[in-house]
């Protein structure tokens, strides 16, 4: 399994309509996409404006590939892309441990 992890800021007092608009886009939009596994999402206590995505991919080209390549990259940045103050900077992660 994969992580990928988006370090995101939006525009100040805009944090209730991006929640919604990102809830919408993860639930219509990505969650959807072939190996899509999950997500979780945290705001920042305090920096509210910064939000940490992190989305579960079976594979690595699941989400660079497969998922950004495809039309649902377009609607997903149609529907989170105006609240952002600047480019998220997104990474990828591999497991290497896990509690019980």
């Amino acid at each position: 399994m994969i992580l990928e992890l988006a370090d995101i800021r939006i525009q100040p007092g805009q944090q209730t309509a991006f929640k919604e608009a990102i809830e919408r886009g993860l639930r219509t939009v990505i969650s959807g996409a072939h190996g899509f596994n999950g997500f979780k999402l945290n705001q920042g206590i305090e920096n509210p404006e910064r939000y940490v995505l992190q989305i579960f991919w079976a594979t690595l080209e699941d989400h660079t590939v497969g998922f950004r390549a495809s039309p649902a990259f377009a609607n997903w940045r149609a529907i989170v892309g105006p609240f952002f103050a600047a480019p998220p900077v997104v990474e990828h992660f591999q497991l290497l441990l896990k509690s019980e």
